[in-house]
């Protein structure tokens, strides 16, 4: 279908502004680094700029420390959303559907959410035997709350005639959670995930900060252990573009699977 005149220019202005956002953002960067230069006292941290950040790019690329920092790091955090996926919707829908239960484990749950994720890592370190182990755990734990919670949140605006009707029909349990429950709250479900993401991504490159010797949190550790300040920032910039991707991906989930599509925000 072929777009109006009203929608190409909102969709051009929407580019315009994305494009100038950015540009702004990297004459600020340059501003920044060209006032680290001119300064005797800071010209040795000169490298955080632009210009020796995007030259470090090539070097990083080839010696492969680009594409291992990503697969390390993606694994990990596929693994950890994962976990909380599974777990997160099956808690999210018991919270929602079953009485009892959220009023028993609404004091618990709120008291485990409200812990940041790194104070486990003690915890962690003793009981995994691999620090990768560890760090999954970590992002497990993080991300699994927005998962079940949203659920929940969905779960409890669907109409209950829609249950009553669907019994009357006779639906069994697995033909309520599957042509109701799950198609319902695909929106709810859906920006739960995105926001564990986005969770899950902050709490990574500390928690690589840890005995890994792999990974984009690790990358950075090293960098600033060599005062390589040209890779630290390249690899601080790669990180913004995987978490950006991976934001929007989600995005773009939520508009084209959500039951509620045509009502989704640019955001």
């Amino acid at each position: 279908m072929a777009e109006t005149p009203s929608q190409w220019k909102a969709r051009s202005r929407r580019l315009t502004n994305w494009v100038a956002g950015l540009a702004i953002l990297l004459a600020l960067w340059w501003i920044g680094g060209y006032l680290l230069y001119i300064n005797p006292d800071t010209t040795n941290f000169a490298d955080f700029g632009p210009g020796p950040t995007f030259s470090a790019f090539p070097e990083l690329w080839s010696d492969g420390t680009i594409p291992d920092a990503i697969k390390s790091s993606g694994l990990r955090l596929g693994i950890a959303l994962s976990i909380a996926i599974v777990v997160g919707i099956p808690l999210g829908i018991l919270l929602g559907r079953v009485k009892v239960f959220r009023e028993l484990s609404n004091s618990p749950f709120q008291l485990l959410r409200m812990v940041s994720p790194l104070s486990w890592e003690p915890i962690a370190v003793i009981v995994f035997i691999s620090w990768d182990g560890a760090i999954i755990f970590l992002l497990a734990i993080a991300s699994v709350w927005p998962v079940a919670f949203s659920t929940a949140a969905g779960l409890a605006k669907v109409d209950p005639a829609w249950f009553k009707v669907a019994k009357n029909l006779g639906a069994n349990r697995w033909h309520t959670l599957t042509q109701i429950i799950l198609p319902a709250i695909s929106f709810d479900i859906l920006t739960g995930i995105r926001a564990a993401v986005g969770v899950a991504w902050i709490v990574l490159v500390p928690a690589e900060f840890l005995g890994v010797t792999s990974g984009l949190g690790y990358s950075i550790a090293d960098a600033r252990e060599t005062l390589s300040y040209d890779h630290l920032t390249a690899m601080v910039l790669v990180i913004g573009i995987i978490g950006y991707i991976l934001d929007s991906s989600c995005a773009l989930a939520i508009k084209k699977f959500s039951y509620h599509r045509g009502h989704d925000s640019e955001y």
